[in-house]
């Protein structure tokens, strides 16, 4: 079996906190997106046009697919403890543990990367500060996947 990978798989990520939906949909169209998998556990969002529902049937008129994948999302005690004064450091390194039981969704992902323009989707505008950059990283380090990550 050969451990080379294959090359160019690009994969985006967006946070729309402080987007408007048309500049969101700007950002999405502008980099050629062709599928947005929304990686929140939960989603739905008050801010308009954001929610699972109301967000498919837009892109879909941008001819851009939805998925959800809930799977992926960062659990709500990894959440809650990190607003009630935890550190990135400990959230991360937990959400990596969480990732690590994940094998079916991150292949899944991993196979929609090949072939497409695919965009991870959270609320945090900070990749840093999210856990979308965590799962980046590991189809980074995919056998066989070969992928370029671009923060929009």
């Amino acid at each position: 079996m050969s451990d080379q990978k294959t090359a160019g798989a690009q994969l985006f990520t967006v946070g729309y906190e402080g987007k408007t939906l048309d500049g969101f949909l700007d950002l999405l169209t502008g980099s050629a997106v062709t599928v947005l998998v929304d990686v929140r556990e939960l989603p739905v969002s008050r801010k308009p046009g954001f929610s699972k529902t109301r967000l498919q049937g837009i892109l879909a008129e941008h001819g851009i697919d939805y998925i959800s994948m809930r799977a992926l999302g960062s659990p709500r005690d990894l959440r809650k403890e990190l607003r009630d004064g935890g550190d990135y450091g400990t959230f991360f390194a937990r959400y990596r543990e969480h990732l690590d039981r994940q094998d079916v969704s991150l292949a899944t992902l991993t196979g929609m990367v090949t072939g497409n323009a695919v965009c991870l989707m959270c609320y945090e505008a900070d990749p840093e500060r999210c856990h979308r950059s965590a799962i980046a990283r590991e189809l980074m380090n995919a056998n066989g996947v070969s992928v370029e990550v671009q923060h929009l």
